[in-house]
């Protein structure tokens, strides 16, 4: 039987998102395999979680190409990206919280590429006016990672509908981002 390595990575984000300390054990019964099947395919927990990472990376890229942050007002084009990220929040937040990911030499850089895709976006909002000059871009573009990761952990949670997520996310970055008219 061929195991289908997208739906055991998809299997493994489902559980760890619930559960980020699951052991191999778990991820593998959760996929409907045994461990030895499992390990062929995953050498250790780290070699998952860096499987997991580039279908994280490869989900955030799509979305940013899917969302158009180029076009039109920057404040649409986070809108549009929220929710295109929407179905991969829930990865991204057990990702956000695996340190060995953004620590040392070993970083991927696909994780780069996307911090310089949010990055831009933020830059290209404040240069229009649209958002405050006082939060940089790197800043913006953290605060939308950890509100991604947060709305995804309280919609697994039961605390926020799942009809929110885009909605709650984006009015809380922008009415934090956008820029008031001085009286």
């Amino acid at each position: 039987m061929a195991v289908d390595r997208e739906q055991v990575l998809r299997s493994a984000a489902t559980l760890l998102t619930r559960k980020s300390t699951a052991t191999m054990d778990e991820v593998a019964r959760a996929a409907g395999l045994s461990r030895a099947t499992l390990h062929r395919h995953f050498a250790g927990r780290d070699a998952l979680v860096r499987a997991l990472e580039s279908l994280g990376i490869a989900e955030c890229e799509a979305a940013l190409a899917a969302a158009r942050t180029e076009e039109g007002p920057a404040a649409d084009a986070v809108r549009r990206l929220v929710r295109e990220m929407e179905p991969s929040a829930a990865l991204l937040a057990f990702l956000y919280t695996e340190n060995q990911l953004f620590e040392g030499e070993e970083q991927n850089e696909g994780w780069a590429r996307i911090d310089t895709g949010l990055t831009e976006l933020f830059r290209r909002g404040q240069e229009s006016g649209e958002f405050r000059i006082d939060l940089t871009p790197a800043w913006l573009t953290e605060a939308l990672y950890g509100l991604l990761a947060s709305g995804a952990w309280a919609v697994t949670e039961g605390r926020v509908a799942r009809n929110d997520f885009t909605h709650m996310i984006v009015e809380l970055l922008l009415g934090g981002a956008l820029r008031r008219e001085e009286p």
